[in-house]
């Protein structure tokens, strides 16, 4: 039990600057929302800011930082591949379509 209380005690700076970070990137987020940019732009934006939060998220609080095995990191890069493919899917669909088209997929 005392082991344990050591273990977490070496890592709690780390997680204090994390949620320092987190506080601060949130805080970042909703000053970014008012700013006046193009739509496509403050999706990237914000999407850029909540990858760097999820990452420190996983990093250091999942205790991904210190995984040496290989078999979840491959899993971790295959479960983005598919994501980003399921996120650029329907854009490019989207994008097929002249300006001003609406898909009925609903009936």
């Amino acid at each position: 039990m005392a082991d344990a209380h050591a273990d977490i005690s070496k890592h709690i700076k780390s997680y204090i600057m994390v949620f320092v970070a987190l506080a601060v990137l949130t805080v970042v987020t909703v000053l970014v929302a008012q700013v006046q940019m193009s739509h496509v732009m403050g999706i990237v934006v914000a999407l850029a800011i909540a990858a760097f939060k999820a990452s420190l998220v996983a990093a250091i609080f999942m205790h991904l930082k210190w995984e040496r095995s290989g078999n979840i990191w491959f899993v971790l890069v295959l479960c983005a591949f598919f994501f980003a493919v399921l996120i650029l899917l329907p854009t490019i669909i989207e994008h097929d379509h002249p300006v001003g088209t609406t898909i009925g997929t609903w009936g």
